[in-house]
């Protein structure tokens, strides 16, 4: 069986790599995004298969460069995680899984455009809508998923949302928006979470030389 390779680059194309509008809204905003994309390529480290990423211009229109959306995270099982340029759909198949990190400066393209284009051009299954300042949506933390022509609230389970295409709860904690595994309960660790755990570690370790070389 042939394995995805993690670090094979997508053909050149000639659609955008780049729009020219702001990576995120602010640096929260940027911050949060990064965090998910990180604890979510690390969930899926073992599964070449699953291609995690964000602010990415996805192209859902053949021919037609104007026709496109950038996610802030989306995952898609399956078609291998090798670095691309963008994302276009008619070659790779749609998008299942995305979260749009909202603010009330991005509320008409989250809420309105993006979530029509989703839901019409991008098969997506699961749609979350996440507003870290409490800005403007009620409630904060919303979740999505595709009921035949038309995408369905889904009702929060002790704050949680849990997603069929991940195999993962999403909770709000404070200003960020945790991954956690249904399995165990715990969360994910972010990025600075498993930079702190492996700098502990270290540490552990070099008191431990250091008793054995005074024993």
């Amino acid at each position: 069986m042939i394995r995805p390779n993690p670090l094979r680059v997508q053909a050149p194309n000639d659609y955008p790599t780049g729009d020219g509008k702001p990576m995120a809204e602010t640096d929260l905003h940027r911050d949060l995004m990064l965090e998910l994309i990180e604890t979510l390529k690390w969930w899926f480290r073992a599964d070449p298969s699953a291609y995690v990423s964000g602010n990415l211009l996805v192209f859902y229109e053949r021919g037609n460069k104007r026709r496109h959306v950038s996610p802030d995270v989306f995952v898609v099982p399956g078609i291998g995680n090798h670095i691309r340029d963008n994302y276009l759909a008619w070659e790779e198949g749609d998008v299942p899984f995305v979260v749009e990190l909202t603010s009330k400066t991005t509320r008409r393209e989250d809420i309105e455009t993006k979530h029509r284009i989703y839901l019409e051009k991008l098969g997506v299954k699961e749609y979350v809508l996440f507003d870290p300042r409490e800005e403007y949506l009620v409630p904060s933390f919303q979740a999505f998923r595709r009921h035949g022509a038309d995408f369905r609230a889904v009702t929060l389970t002790g704050g949680r949302f849990r997603s069929r295409v991940l195999a993962l709860d999403l909770m709000r904690v404070g200003t960020d928006l945790r991954l956690i595994d249904p399995a165990t309960g715990d969360r994910l660790p972010t990025p600075a979470e498993r930079a702190a755990d492996a700098e502990a570690e270290v540490e552990r370790l070099r008191r431990e030389l250091e008793r054995l070389r005074r024993s």
